[in-house]
């Protein structure tokens, strides 16, 4: 029997390589086929799309934040692979009352990331899974040791966006808690944001009224006005088309609102595919392939 780390105060026990695989994580399902374990996987959600010929005739069970209970219990899974942010935790808790096996992730950093691989990749002990992990680490390395010979660029990213009651626009980015905010700092950027915590409610998180305490919610998602952006001076802006769909007419708006900064005076308002800034798994290695040359 093999114990697995699932990020939270238990462990996940596993008596034999599973065979029956639920994928609650798009960039878990992704992994499982990059790394030739996808014909156990018989189960995924809405929105696992890659590899795209490969989903295809999976059965689908409804969304990452609304997955539905029957219909992976109908399919028998001897392992459900879940993430703390994207999947409900009610979800979580009921599985394991039915006694599934599930495997909760929740890397921050692009070491974690790794280190979730190279756990489901311990359960099957395939040699080639084994490869393709070391090869991701070996990257990781190197760029690990460039970042100190490269002077890193200032960046903003926001990642959602929206207005308050009466009108004002707000981003919402994150800090250096992150997944993404690390995987950036190791390809050269430096977030403006890193040591900005969300405050609670919206208004107080905007500077225009008074924080409450914030308990137990997670900071590290704040959200920033246009005033704050203009006053840290990003080098560079990067739009992703996930989560929220940024897209060219944005670029226009940001074009327009941030003009003088350095971002805009030297035209460094980028639309970048989400999927490399948040997907967690082997995507890192294209990841690792484009995303440095924004930074240069």
């Amino acid at each position: 029997m093999s114990v697995v780390s699932d990020g939270s105060d238990d462990a996940v026990r596993i008596a034999h390589p599973p065979e029956r695989i639920v994928s609650l994580v798009p960039s878990l399902t992704e992994s499982l086929f990059d790394l030739g374990l996808g014909e156990f996987v018989i189960g995924i959600t809405d929105y696992c799309v890659h590899p795209a010929e490969d989903v295809k005739g999976l059965t689908r069970i409804g969304g990452p934040k609304n997955p539905h209970l029957q219909g992976i219990l109908s399919l028998a899974p001897d392992l459900v692979l879940a993430n703390k942010e994207e999947n409900p935790r009610g979800i979580v808790e009921d599985l394991k009352k039915k006694g599934i096996p599930v495997l909760v992730t929740f890397p921050q950093t692009v070491r974690q990331a790794l280190d979730v691989l190279i756990r489901i990749a311990r359960m099957f002990s395939r040699q080639t899974a084994f490869m393709r992990i070391k090869t991701l680490e070996m990257t990781f390395s190197w760029l690990q040791s460039r970042t100190d010979d490269h002077a890193p660029l200032r960046y903003f990213c926001p990642i959602w966006m929206g207005k308050t009651q009466d009108g004002q626009r707000w981003w919402m980015t994150f800090n250096q808690h992150t997944y993404v905010h690390d995987l950036l700092r190791i390809v050269g950027g430096k977030n403006i944001f890193a040591e900005r915590e969300r405050q609670y409610p919206l208004m107080a998180d905007l500077g225009l009224s008074n924080p409450i305490d914030t308990g137990e919610r997670d900071t590290r998602y704040p959200r920033v006005s246009l005033a704050e952006i203009r006053a840290l001076e990003p080098e560079i802006i990067l739009l992703p088309n996930e989560p929220y769909a940024f897209n060219q007419t944005h670029y226009d708006e940001f074009m327009k609102l941030l003009q003088g900064t350095p971002a805009v005076v030297k035209g460094r308002i980028v639309l970048v595919d989400g999927s490399l800034l948040t997907w967690h798994g082997t995507r890192m290695g294209k990841a690792f392939r484009e995303l440095p040359f924004l930074f240069t």
